[in-house]
């Protein structure tokens, strides 16, 4: 088949090379978000789907948004049996959903209709699911609403980032966009509507919200910070300083790495513990212990290197 192409991140690299690499179809054409500033030196930087489209010499466009009437004449000229979608990044609006012969398949990381949105991964670790996975479906006008071709799962593990899962999720998924695509073409995928039951949201993640609660149980800091690393990043402050958390590990109150005195007497919720080789934070069961640290400007360090260059002591209050 005819295919274009609409993604932007690196999650979505891996499904434009499996559909490059199949000789059951051609990639015709991709829709990409424009090019971003980026980094301290605010270089002006393409999408990691606008590279690979580059290197293969296919012809991209990247408008800022799908309304805009030129999108509408590329997609005619390119005359698309299929588009394909895996974290475009934009809506498209209904009247392009009818101009590929057989609509838009959407690669969407979450078993459908659970996660519907932007966040479904973070959302998954976040909740404590055990299993999540991938679906191929239809886009209609609703938000992740239309009917699912196929599904894959995937097990959350216990350390799990939402980086570590979606690149899982990635990889695994290409093959099931490209089989979802090959049983359209075949005529043997008919899509099954969405079940009206077990309906769940995931808004897109907010820096605010990646911001720590110290109060909050231990495993649930935990789960929020596995969720939002590698992005939007956890953060907890420290005077003015916002300070950037990686993944933690609960710790249990007899635990023998805890100080004598935080044995003796639970931290509370934000005030820290230094040791020669650790820092634990209290929260609103258990204390944790924190892994990388990265302060304002500098690079990510291990937390205990973090505080002997601060100068923390015990006592010292997070957030």
């Amino acid at each position: 088949m005819r295919i274009v192409f609409a993604g932007t991140p690196e999650v979505a690299v891996p499904s434009l090379q499996a559909l490059l690499d199949s000789p059951s179809h051609e990639v015709v054409g991709v829709i990409t978000r424009p090019d971003a500033v980026s980094g301290r030196g605010r270089k002006v930087v393409r999408s990691p789907i606008g590279v690979l489209a580059d290197e293969h010499g296919l012809e991209v466009i990247t408008p800022r948004r799908m309304s805009e009437p030129d999108v509408a004449e590329t997609l005619r000229r390119w005359a698309p049996d299929c588009a394909a979608v895996v974290a475009y990044g934009g809506l498209v609006p209904e009247d392009l959903l009818a101009l590929p012969t057989h609509g838009w398949i959407n690669l969407h990381f979450s078993v459908l209709p659970a996660w519907r949105g932007a966040a479904p991964v973070q959302a998954a670790i976040a909740a404590g699911d055990e299993v999540t996975g991938a679906s191929t479906f239809r886009l209609e006008k609703g938000l992740d609403t239309g009917p699912v071709f196929g599904i894959l799962t995937e097990t959350i593990r216990p350390t799990d980032t939402s980086g570590d899962l979606l690149a899982r999720l990635a990889d695994a998924g290409s093959g099931l966009l490209v089989n979802t695509l090959d049983g359209i073409e075949a005529g043997e995928l008919t899509p099954e509507p969405q079940p009206s039951t077990g309906v769940s949201h995931a808004p897109k993640v907010e820096v605010e919200d990646a911001r720590i609660r110290w109060d909050l149980p231990a495993h649930i800091i935990d789960r929020l910070i596995r969720a939002y690393t590698p992005a939007p990043g956890s953060w907890t402050s420290l005077d003015d300083a916002r300070i950037k958390v990686g993944p933690v590990r609960p710790v249990a109150e007899d635990d023998a790495s805890l100080p004598d005195s935080v044995r003796a007497e639970p931290l509370a919720a934000g005030a820290i513990a230094v040791t020669k080789k650790a820092v634990f934070v209290g929260t609103g069961s258990t204390p944790v212990k924190l892994g990388t640290v990265q302060p304002p400007g500098k690079k990510p360090m291990p937390a205990a290197d973090w505080a002997r260059g601060a100068r923390l002591t015990d006592g010292t209050v997070l957030g």
